[in-house]
């Protein structure tokens, strides 16, 4: 089916330096074979994706898949060739029209049939397309939503909705590249379930990449171990993962509590609703009432749409709550998060928060990131930045107002921006950049906790593996030392050696400085592994808080998540 031969990549960055991400690869798949490939970041299992994609060129070697030769020197013509034979499904990636799940994949199959999908007449396309559609849409478990409207569908369903589209293609290989890694074990579930139908039923052979051993143990027939660009090793997912984990660090503990305790983030009573116009569903938080102790790692656990990340943003000060407050303790005296002012911008000050869509400034060197994140959250900041706001005629408010901005995604920033008639310049005129030649100094302990070289400084984000980029973005949150961390789902790119030492990292930076952690995640390991307590969120309420291991346990007990449960 597929036979890969002595297969060679080599990366040239910027600066000269060359990275060599695949090594003289040799593999076999045959037909109809699940066949997973685990390794550590930069290990180079998506470079491998893409190129039997099709989509990336390689300096030696070839692949074959059936009658298809593409050689390293081969024509564009041929390159094209494996592309439409193989389709490929993306982690992050969301791209659907803003019509129904059954359109969609109509507009899928007319695209593969006629040229253009964008083109599609429905009036015909329906009658000549809508079986298949509906049929494809069982196999990927939503024959339930096929008229709901694509854009308001959750996470999970957008993911298998995309796999139903790829499906329309008649593909022989399907390619999934962390197909299930940022969704909650029902979602993951859900997914793992339609990939298996469409192995089953259609026959599709598939190649799944993921850092996580459990998906491999419930899908795979067999699973190849990468290390340093080469296969290492290839057999039955439970030998070749226990090789995999053999050097993992050991779980350091939880450090001890601090005595009694001391709120320093009271949620009280907030209500958050929001209306979807098309496919009726709402997401209400109801009665959110709770406090966080100085020192505590607190994560919120919950099922996909439960309300986490709204909270998250609410207690962060981004978003508004219909009724109730957020109160943060400065000083001895406690401030709203929602009342704009340079207390506000005091709590801020100490605060960082690292979004599920962080994104690194794609041409900029890691070392300039830091540099501006130092401008915005350094010492004397606030009132460097009052002194030119008083210039610029700017009121303490609306300087508050701009501040929360640099705890946004850039592009939700630009938004707020250009809706109120302004451009980013002013955010750099505020808050200017601090002297990258100083940015080592506060950079080193931060890359030796989280087990980053120092020569990443001087690379650009692009430059960087999946899991560096996660590291280097957390780097860029604790670079000012913050009171507060608040992450949401930050860490579902890493592998499981990389996130134990984050694991442990977070932890010695918890002892260390006392950081109180705030966050959301779906790694049940790593919940129990960081928390010093859960809070269990459902449909917008609190429906446990306590114990991290017990309310995991509770967690996936209700989301009937079979791959965990099943595992060796």
């Amino acid at each position: 089916m597929i036979n890969v031969e002595n297969l060679s990549k080599t990366f040239k960055m910027d600066n000269g330096a060359e990275i060599k991400a695949l090594d003289d690869i040799n593999l076999k798949i045959n037909q109809g074979e699940i066949v997973g490939i685990i390794g550590m970041s930069g290990s180079g299992k998506t470079t491998l994706l893409r190129i039997l994609r099709g989509v990336e060129p390689f300096d030696n070697g070839d692949i074959l898949l059936d009658d298809i030769k593409v050689s390293y020197d081969s024509s564009p013509f041929y390159f094209a060739k494996l592309k439409r034979a193989t389709a490929i499904h993306l982690q992050r990636s969301f791209g659907l029209w803003s019509e129904t799940a059954i359109q969609n994949v109509i507009r899928k199959l007319y695209g593969a049939k006629y040229g253009d999908e964008s083109l599609t007449d429905f009036e015909y396309a329906y009658d000549e397309f809508g079986d298949q559609a509906r049929d494809l849409l069982r196999l990927v478990g939503l024959e339930h939503k096929a008229d709901h409207f694509a854009p308001v569908l959750s996470g999970g369903e957008k993911q298998r909705l995309i796999m139903a589209r790829q499906l329309a293609k008649q593909p022989k290989v399907l390619l999934l590249d962390e197909p299930a890694t940022m969704s909650c074990p029902k979602t993951k579930q859900d997914i793992l379930d339609a990939i298996k139908n469409i192995n089953q039923e259609l026959g599709v052979t598939v190649v799944v990449v993921s850092h996580l051993p459990e998906i491999h143990e419930y899908l795979a027939d067999r699973l190849i171990l990468m290390e340093k660009g080469k296969i290492i090793d290839d057999g039955k997912p439970e030998k070749i993962i226990k090789e995999f984990l053999r050097d993992i660090e050991p779980i350091e503990d939880l450090p001890a509590k601090k005595g009694e305790e001391n709120p320093i983030i009271k949620v009280n009573d907030v209500e958050k609703r929001f209306f979807l116009i098309k496919g009726g569903s709402v997401l209400e938080i109801k009665d959110i009432d709770f406090s966080v102790n100085q020192g505590e790692i607190v994560s919120l656990i919950g099922p996909s749409g439960a309300g986490k990340t709204v909270l998250l943003r609410i207690i962060g000060g981004l978003d508004f709550p219909d009724t109730g407050n957020v109160q943060f303790k400065l000083d001895g005296s406690w401030v709203d998060m929602h009342q704009p002012g340079m207390q506000r911008m005091k709590i801020r000050n100490k605060m960082g928060f690292m979004h599920q869509e962080f994104a690194l400034t794609h041409y900029a060197t890691i070392r300039n990131q830091i540099a501006a994140r130092l401008g915005v959250k350094g010492e004397n900041v606030i009132s460097k930045a009052k002194k030119r706001a008083e210039e610029l005629e700017i009121s303490d408010q609306i300087l508050d107002v701009l501040y929360q901005l640099t705890d946004l995604p850039e592009s939700e920033a630009k938004i707020r921006l250009e809706q109120i008639g302004l451009s980013s310049e002013i955010l750099n005129d505020l808050f200017p950049s601090f002297p990258d030649t100083e940015v080592k100094k506060y950079a080193k302990p931060i890359f030796e906790a989280l087990d980053l070289s120092m020569d990443i400084l001087d690379r650009k984000s692009y430059e960087l593996s999946g899991g560096q980029k996660v590291r280097a973005t957390l780097a860029l949150v604790l670079a000012s030392n913050p009171d507060v961390i608040i992450l949401d789902e930050p860490f579902g790119d890493l592998d499981p050696i990389t996130l134990r030492s984050v694991t442990n990292s977070l932890k010695r930076i918890n002892s260390q400085f006392n950081t109180t952690i705030l966050m959301v995640s779906h790694h049940v390991e790593f919940i129990e592994e960081v928390s010093s307590r859960s809070i269990l969120i459902e449909d917008g309420n609190v429906i446990m808080d306590g114990d991290p291991k017990e309310l995991c346990h509770e967690f996936v007990k209700r989301c009937k998540a079979e791959y965990l449960t099943n595992v060796s």
